[in-house]
């Protein structure tokens, strides 16, 4: 256990910190998911400027790596492509 105030805050804020990255990384899986899923082009191709958009924020604030989101929007739209 912590002994100082300053570590108890900072223990608080990785918490809080923690669990703000959990729920919009896990929403962007669900995101991701959905897209996968989807079977008709023209809505997957509607989706994927907001999934893409996610990505890239995620990435941005360091919730995800750049490349992991690079390579997930290269696989999203591949499989937007490969959909006929």
């Amino acid at each position: 256990m912590a002994n100082h105030k300053s570590s108890l805050k900072r223990i608080r804020q990785d918490k809080k910190k923690a669990e703000h990255n959990h729920y919009y990384a896990k929403t962007m899986r669900n995101a991701v998911r959905k897209l996968r899923a989807m079977t008709n082009k023209e809505e997957a191709a509607a989706l994927y400027p907001k999934v893409q958009k996610m990505l890239d924020k995620l990435a941005k604030t360091n919730i995800i790596h750049k490349n992991k989101a690079a390579n997930l929007k290269s696989s999203l739209c591949n499989h937007i492509n490969s959909l006929g």
